[in-house]
């Protein structure tokens, strides 16, 4: 990966987690890569994303068409979110990684990316990032992704303990890394983009042009009493993990407003009230999935106008 492009502007993308909710982010791309009529990987010159939206960012940063994740996604996502275990989980995400990243390190992909996740041990955040120029530090040093696969980078920011077991990764020097999601430090990892782009590249702030998509807010699901779902939401690990998923996102986002509120940004991730929107982030009800995917296309169109200055 060579130099960021030295065009006037900068575009960046950041790609909340939210597990199933990934919908509601692939509806809105839907409309974003209509308007711009082209793979997103061309539009834009950073990409980064956390937990579900470290899947969905790879796979774009690969090349892939939206309608190609979208079509994975619906394969896949109910397979993995309805296995009760959380071993089977991982074994099934470990598998789809398998099947669609294969062997392929972070010299594949096609535009700048940053996949966002946690350092479990040393409780700070591990950034895997395509481009030596994105280094705040170590740059003599700098492997791109840390020498680690694409599929073990997005399988570790997507390891939400106690969803998911927990993942190791091994390092270009051999080092053993435990990582866990990266919604623990930023699940929504927009701060972290507009830093890449400023401070790392160097683009003046006017000149970035930021799209940040989250995966909406939706009312807690009314689930029958025997289903395991519900027992499992009831458990206190699993409330508070959701509940730090969720204040992680939102106190990321009023962060960015604080200290790059001169950076142009378009937020999609719409907050719903409708009962029969309530979902979480293990939905596995194929139709209330369908309903985000349409809710996140209402939300690109209705910032349309909006997206177009900052894309054509």
């Amino acid at each position: 990966m060579g130099s960021p492009p030295q065009e006037k502007l900068c575009r960046v993308l950041a790609l909340d987690g939210g597990g199933a909710k990934g919908f509601y982010t692939l509806g809105a791309l839907k409309e974003i890569e209509g308007i711009i009529g082209c793979p997103v990987s061309e539009k834009f010159d950073l990409i980064y994303g956390t937990s579900t939206g470290a899947i969905i960012a790879a796979l774009l940063g690969l090349g892939k068409s939206v309608d190609d994740v979208e079509a994975l996604y619906r394969a896949h996502v109910i397979k993995i979110m309805s296995r009760w275990l959380a071993q089977r989980k991982s074994a099934a995400l470990e598998e789809l990684a398998a099947e669609v990243f294969g062997d392929l390190r972070f010299g594949a992909f096609k535009t700048n990316v940053g996949i966002v996740a946690t350092r479990w041990s040393e409780e700070r955040p591990i950034i895997f990032k395509t481009n030596v120029a994105q280094a705040f530090s170590g740059k003599a040093t700098f492997e791109p992704g840390f020498g680690c696969t694409i599929g073990d980078a997005v399988i570790g920011s997507c390891s939400a303990y106690p969803f998911f077991t927990k993942k190791f990764v091994t390092t270009a020097r051999g080092e053993r890394i435990e990582v866990r999601d990266g919604g623990f430090v930023a699940n929504n990892p927009t701060l972290y983009a507009i830093a890449d782009a400023t401070e790392s590249f160097g683009f003046a702030r006017k000149d970035v042009r930021v799209v940040s998509i989250g995966v909406g807010e939706y009312p807690s699901p009314k689930l029958p009493a025997w289903s395991v779902r519900k027992w499992a939401s009831k458990l206190p690990t699993m409330k508070f993990l959701q509940k730090t998923l969720e204040i992680s996102t939102q106190s990321m986002d009023q962060l960015r407003k604080v200290l790059f509120r001169d950076v142009p940004t378009i937020r999609i991730h719409n907050k719903y009230t409708q009962p029969d929107l309530s979902t979480d982030m293990l939905e596995v009800d194929m139709a209330k999935l369908g309903l985000l995917w349409q809710r996140g296309r209402d939300s690109a169109r209705d910032a349309e106008a909006d997206l177009k200055k900052f894309l054509l």
